[in-house]
C-alpha cells in the first residue's frame, strides 16, 4: 500500500473538589491521527485505494463511535468531497451535490432521512460519475428503509464494514483519548481498563470522558488507584 504524509499509525496486531468545566473537545480527524488495525484495516484500506474503486459508490458501515466519520473526513479530503448529514437531504441542492464529482452522507439509520432526495442523489451521482459515499451504523439489509428502490439500490453497493475493536485498537484507543485530553497516564492504567472496559468505541469514550472529569472534580493525577475508586472495582476486580 503506498505512504503519504500523514499516514495513520498502524498498530501491531483530602481533595479539594473542583468544579469540572464541560468542555467539548474538538476530534481530530487528520489522516496521522486514524489508528488502523485489523478491526478497521478493509475499511481503511478500501478509503486509501480511491480513485481505483471497483465501483464509485461505497457504503461504510460501523458501530457508533468506530471511526467512520474519521474515515470518510480522510476521504472528502482526498477526494474534494462535498460532506452533509442523511438528515440534511432533504433541504440539499441534490444536483449541484452531484455536481461536485464527490460527495459523502453520514449516518443515514439517523431519524429524519429523506428518502426520496437520497434515492434521487444515487441516481444523479450515477448519472454523471460522481463518487459517493454513505456512511451508516448497519449494513443496508439492516436498515428500516421503507422505499423499495432505494433499499435496492443500497444493497447492490459494495460494502466494507468496521469491526467490533480487537485488543491492540481498544489499548490504542485509550491511549489516543487521553493524549487528546492531555493527559498523562502509564501503561499500567490502560492495561487495566482494557481489561474492566465494554469492548466497542462507545465504552471505551464513555470511559475517558468519566475519569477525566473525575480526575478533575478530585483535583487527583489519574492512575490506577483513582480509576479504581471512581468506578468502584476492588484490586481484585
Amino acid at each position: 500500500m503506498r505512504r503519504r504524509a500523514g499516514t495513520p499509525a498502524r498498530l501491531p496486531m483530602a481533595d479539594t473538589r473542583q468544579l469540572p468545566l464541560d468542555l467539548t473537545l474538538e476530534p481530530r480527524f487528520g489522516e496521522e491521527d486514524f489508528l488502523v488495525s485489523q478491526s478497521n484495516a478493509e475499511a481503511y484500506a478500501t478509503i486509501d485505494a480511491w480513485p481505483d474503486w471497483a465501483s464509485r459508490m461505497v457504503f461504510l458501515a460501523g458501530p457508533v463511535a468506530s471511526g467512520k466519520t474519521h474515515l470518510a473526513t480522510i476521504w472528502a479530503s482526498r477526494a474534494g468531497a462535498r460532506s452533509l448529514s442523511a438528515r440534511g437531504l432533504g433541504q440539499a441542492d441534490l444536483p449541484a451535490l452531484a455536481a461536485a464529482g464527490a460527495v459523502v452522507v453520514e449516518d443515514i439509520e439517523r431519524p429524519g432521512l429523506d428518502e426520496a432526495a437520497l434515492f434521487h442523489l444515487i441516481n444523479l451521482a450515477q448519472e454523471r460519475q460522481a463518487f459517493l459515499l454513505i456512511t451508516g451504523d448497519r449494513a443496508p439489509s439492516e436498515l428500516r428503509i421503507a422505499t423499495p428502490d432505494l433499499l435496492s439500490r443500497l444493497r447492490r453497493m459494495p460494502m466494507v464494514r468496521i469491526a467490533a475493536p480487537d485488543d491492540a485498537l481498544i489499548k490504542a484507543l485509550f491511549v489516543k483519548l487521553f493524549v487528546d485530553r492531555q493527559l498523562v497516564v502509564d501503561t499500567a492504567l490502560v492495561d487495566y481498563l482494557c481489561l474492566r472496559t465494554g469492548r466497542s468505541f462507545a465504552a471505551v469514550r464513555a470511559m475517558v470522558e468519566r475519569l477525566d472529569r473525575e480526575a478533575l472534580a478530585r483535583g487527583r493525577r489519574l492512575s490506577r488507584p483513582l480509576a479504581a475508586e471512581v468506578l468502584g472495582w476492588t484490586s481484585e476486580t
